[in-house]
């Protein structure tokens, strides 16, 4: 659909700027069922690299894509102690929320956003201050961690003190039957090869179908099926707002696409007067 862009590069238009903010402003002050979709864009200006982007993980190193694969997770102690390393050293850790995720928190306390729906796995819309129940973390949370045998949960800051304390590959401790379960212990996240909570994708298409306005943040609606709930809330009669810091396979889908800096392009569509 014809729509407003804003390119934000050096090189943009101050005035193709402001326009493309003012109208994705008033489209949100219009409505008070705004659902949110974040990518890991959002989270790039707090030091957590992205994936798939110019300078992702993936991108950079391919061979990474491993050791997101629990088929290799499960099989392979080499690959978990890898895996285990990597979480303990995450820039995660020291990460704190950035101003696009704060904007969010402005949202939801002036009583507009209908739910928050992150493919994110880093906790820092939480973090943030956005209340827990109206998040869905489609993809999971690194910050918990859970026993593939008998499904006890950790916070993963334990597990963690356990890996930095030698105990390299961290097995279940949780007592069954008078000993341990001893079961493989991984972070409480999707893997590829694992499917998606159901739960959390019935709440995710509701939103969709519910929402008057859905406000797509820094991601490359690539990758489904969270990048399918852009059709579902336009055919459901919602505008479409994009911001991310290049363009994305939903576009033409879009009545705004605004591209830059998230952390700096959110605050102003939420807080603009």
């Amino acid at each position: 659909m014809a729509g407003v862009r804003q390119g934000g590069g050096l090189d943009g238009g101050v005035d193709e700027n402001e326009e493309a903010i003012r109208k994705a402003h008033d489209i949100l002050e219009k409505s008070d069922r705004i659902a949110v979709l974040t990518g890991a864009g959002i989270s790039t200006d707090s030091g957590v690299p992205d994936f798939r982007g110019p300078d992702g993980v993936w991108t950079k190193n391919p061979d990474a894509e491993k050791l997101s694969d629990i088929r290799y997770y499960v099989a392979d102690s080499g690959l978990r102690r890898r895996v285990w390393q990597e979480r303990l050293h995450s820039p995660v850790w020291n990460a704190l929320p950035n101003d696009g995720h704060n904007a969010l928190v402005s949202l939801e306390a002036r009583g507009k956003l209908h739910t928050l729906i992150t493919q994110n796995i880093d906790g820092l819309h939480q973090l943030a201050g956005s209340d827990p129940s109206r998040i869905v973390e489609i993809h999971g949370t690194m910050r918990k961690a859970v026993c593939m045998s008998c499904g006890a949960r950790y916070d993963m800051q334990e597990v963690l003190e356990r890996v930095d304390h030698g105990d390299l590959d961290p097995h279940c401790v949780v007592s069954v039957d008078g000993g341990q379960c001893g079961g493989i212990i991984d972070a409480a996240t999707i893997s590829f090869g694992q499917d998606l909570v159901e739960e959390d994708l019935h709440r995710a298409d509701r939103a969709a179908r519910e929402a008057g306005v859905l406000l797509a943040v820094g991601t490359s609606l690539a990758v489904f099926p969270a990048a399918g709930l852009v059709p579902t809330a336009r055919a459901s009669g919602a505008s479409v707002i994009i911001v991310n810091g290049s363009p994305t396979e939903m576009d033409d889908l879009a009545e705004v696409v605004i591209l830059g800096s998230i952390s700096e392009i959110l605050p102003r569509l939420v807080n603009a007067s």
